[in-house]
């Protein structure tokens, strides 16, 4: 049976390409793609008729769950999903799962066995389609009933009082620019449940192809090389770039994604050239403003409303940095609830600096002693910071 069309390969290495690319499966082409938005774009601009993808990554990178989940809100035909991944415990393979990635094989992978399970996804996907949403797994923790009463109360007062300020700089974000008034990144919050964790917009939505025109003002540029930046190159991060071609913080919305740590002061790369703009003109008015008051940080009270996350727990991580967080001594933190604000906020205040196992450990202590009067002490304590910025 003939099956014409396209197995996308994401940030997969040279050896598993010309392994894959060897399968003889015909009418099929292997095309290599350096990332998921690289996917994401070129699926979207050439409509192209992708049959399945494999993807060399871990299961909370970006080109992980992240990636399937991207694929699903702009609405893309379900298709198999294979992952090859370094890091494979019980905890990770649940959450793909129910993220509804299909398979996750072990890196190295046994190049027979992903040949063997791709020609049978291939020619079984429809029949197995109808039968997966009653197959998803589920995560069981749910957030206790008082505290869960709290927490809709809190959010709607605040919600109330504060809609005023919602409505005003949602009209500032619609007038000086294009785009939706939200956007979100993806994080990892109660029992490893991701969820889109909101935020207002504060980039003009042309941000990463503005990168080009601005090239003049790149504070890294040699002046004695004249390179221009390419628009359909993804930029990073410097934390990204160096941690490989695949962004670590993708933030989505819409039909457009970049780094969440693309904002100014931190270099961007296009490897291998660096860029820093001074008063970046990506950054819109109302943006700097939102960044400068961590006003941005306010429709995370929609997370809360919709029990995402609490009032008081412990913050959602990226899906970079929770991945690095599934062994037992750090896996309790993720039994207690995801919070705007919570134990290490208070305890961080009057010390200079606190290290990631200081306050792993005190995310450790809130979930085996949380309670709602003692969250509303946590609360008290820090209300002149609870919209702060995190600095996750």
């Amino acid at each position: 049976m003939k099956l014409p069309g396209i197995i996308a390969l994401v940030n997969c290495d040279e050896e598993l390409v010309k392994a894959v690319k060897d399968f003889g499966f015909p009418g099929i082409d292997f095309i290599q793609f350096d990332n998921g938005i690289q996917l994401n774009a070129k699926w979207q601009k050439h409509d192209l008729n992708i049959l399945a993808i494999i993807a060399e990554a871990e299961i909370l990178s970006a080109s992980g769950i992240a990636l399937k989940t991207a694929l699903e809100n702009r609405q893309l035909p379900s298709i198999p999903f294979i992952l090859i991944a370094v890091t494979i415990n019980e905890a990770l393979l649940m959450m793909a799962l129910n993220a509804g990635i299909t398979e996750v094989f072990h890196h190295p992978v046994s190049i027979s066995q992903l040949q063997e399970k791709l020609n049978f996804l291939l020619h079984n996907w429809d029949e197995l389609i109808k039968n997966t949403a009653s197959k998803k797994i589920t995560v069981s923790y749910k957030i206790p009933v008082g505290k869960r009463i709290f927490d809709i109360l809190f959010s709607l007062l605040a919600l109330l009082l504060l809609s005023p300020l919602f409505l005003l700089f949602a009209l500032f974000i619609k007038l000086e620019s294009k785009g939706p008034v939200f956007y979100y990144s993806l994080r990892a919050g109660s029992g490893y449940k991701i969820f889109k964790f909101y935020k207002f917009r504060s980039m003009y939505v042309d941000a990463d192809k503005r990168l080009k025109e601005l090239g003049h003002l790149n504070q890294y540029k040699n002046n004695n090389e004249k390179k221009d930046l390419d628009p359909e190159q993804i930029y990073l991060c410097k934390e990204c770039a160096e941690k490989g071609r695949s962004c670590q913080y993708p933030m989505f919305a819409d039909t457009f994604t970049w780094c969440e740590k693309a904002h100014p002061g931190k270099g961007l790369s296009a490897a291998p050239a660096f860029i820093k703009i001074k008063d970046d003109p990506r950054v819109t008015k109302a943006g700097s403003l939102m960044r400068n008051t961590s006003i941005d940080e306010l429709p995370q009270l929609i997370n809360v409303l919709k029990g995402d996350m609490s009032i008081v727990g412990n913050r959602p991580l990226p899906l970079y940095e929770a991945e690095k967080l599934t062994t037992d001594k750090y896996v309790l933190r993720f039994l207690a609830p995801a919070g705007l604000t919570g134990l290490w906020q208070v305890e961080k205040r009057g010390k200079a600096e606190m290290s990631e196992e200081e306050r792993l450990m005190l995310d450790n202590a809130y979930a085996e002693n949380y309670s709602l009067l003692g969250d509303i002490k946590l609360l008290f304590k820090t209300i002149p910071a609870l919209f702060q910025k995190e600095k996750v």
